[in-house]
């Protein structure tokens, strides 16, 4: 689950105080001015500095709001820009690097809603049928009921289900050191996962409003392999990985490790304030809602295919940007594996982040799909909620600034 996306409220009131926190910083050139024109920052001469000045030091930001190591890339048609802070492995010393591999988390759920409106594209699938369609009597029960919940509100996360990382029996891992030390090689099914959930009341009736849920692509997930009579993982690779020659980004599974070079992940849990290298960790846990290692190169080529149309048309393309209001944050918006934040230049942009144990990452892309930025963080702090909130709105406030076209 993407929580830079669930905690930031995207007010330009409070990007404008980080702003300003960052510019005070002793090694922040000084200057403003609007985007676009000679006269905007990181146009040559601007007296806020080159646009790779600016990524530099809004890099360093987020290192110094509590980001143990952070790496920027930015990708548009004159060029890549890349800026790193910190470090990838505290014992070791050695410094974060753009091309580092690190866990995404439920930036895949955009990967996985693509491949699901491919298949409404090929008349396979229908955004209105329903999950006992195609599931039958796999949600069932406590109030859950499959036969009222479609394929559209899985993907926009208006089902009602209730999400499974909620629930500490079932994922130790994610609420104490001694929880992730004893279940990081744990395997999961997915109905397993989706059994947990269904065992509860569902958050609301079907349709009824937007909640966050990462049960809700876990089983689709399961529609995908029931459609194609293929692991849901195998669609994403043959479809999207293998031909955009995204060669950083795998979908491990069972498998536990990294692959080099990689960041190593470091949590925080709230229960003893202990960090812990959580880098090993076997990601069926999260399924088809967040088992993703990849590079930020390889996620900026990804939603810059998906927002210029090489990998759905227009007709799901279109589908997926409908968006519906996220509660308490305002102008930001869901649509079916995508997410819209304003800019500070007015406009918006489209996005999916997402955080596994020790990671958190963040990335935006341009309307147009032409400007993109990723931003892969090495640490997510639950002991202390107020360094983890700087850390995520330095890293909000330098994918604005790339997007205005004052970095990068």
């Amino acid at each position: 689950m993407s929580t830079v996306g669930r905690r930031l409220a995207a007010s330009l009131a409070a990007l404008a105080g980080v702003a300003a926190l960052v510019a005070a910083a002793p090694d922040a050139p000084g200057g403003s001015g609007a985007p676009g024109g000679s006269g905007a920052p990181g146009a040559p001469g601007a007296p806020g500095g080159s646009g790779a000045e600016v990524l530099r030091r809004d890099t360093r930001a987020v290192h110094r709001a509590g980001a143990v190591g952070v790496a920027a890339v930015v990708d548009t048609p004159s060029g890549t820009a890349t800026a790193g802070a910190g470090k990838a492995d505290l014992r070791t010393g050695a410094p974060m690097r753009a091309d580092a591999h690190y866990r995404a988390g439920s930036t895949v759920k955009t990967f996985v809603a693509t491949v699901a409106l491919q298949l409404v594209g090929e008349g396979r699938l229908a955004l209105d049928d329903t999950v006992d369609r195609w599931l039958p009597g796999l949600v069932s029960g406590h109030g859950n009921d499959g036969r009222h919940i479609t394929v559209r509100q899985l993907l926009q996360h208006t089902s009602g289900l209730r999400g499974y990382t909620s629930i500490p029996e079932l994922f130790p891992a994610g609420y104490s050191a001694r929880g992730y030390y004893e279940n990081r090689f744990r395997h999961y099914t997915a109905g397993e996962l989706v059994a947990a959930a269904v065992g509860r009341p569902p958050n609301s009736e079907p349709g009824a409003a937007y909640r966050y849920s990462n049960t809700n692509y876990v089983v689709t997930g399961m529609i995908i392999e029931r459609v194609t009579g293929r692991p849901w993982r195998t669609e994403v690779r043959d479809r999207i990985v293998r031909p955009l020659g995204l060669s950083g980004t795998t979908l491990p599974g069972d498998h536990p490790y990294l692959p080099a070079p990689y960041a190593h992940g470091y949590h925080t849990y709230a229960e003893d304030g202990r960090r812990v290298d959580t880098t090993v960790f076997n990601a069926t846990a999260a399924d088809a809602s967040g088992d993703l290692v990849t590079t930020p190169h390889d996620v900026n080529r990804f939603f810059s295919a998906l927002l210029t149309g090489r990998l759905l048309r227009p007709a799901e393309l279109a589908e997926m940007r409908r968006t519906v209001p996220m509660p308490d944050e305002p102008g930001r918006g869901a649509g079916l594996g995508l997410e819209t934040t304003p800019l500070s230049c007015g406009g918006f942009y489209w996005h999916h982040g997402g955080n596994a144990l020790g990671y958190s990452s963040e990335n935006g892309v341009a309307d147009d799909g032409r400007r993109a930025v990723t931003v892969s963080t090495n640490s997510f702090d639950e002991s202390d909620t107020a360094r983890q909130e700087r850390t995520d709105k330095a890293v909000k406030a330098l994918i604005d600034d790339v997007l205005c076209r004052r970095a990068g």
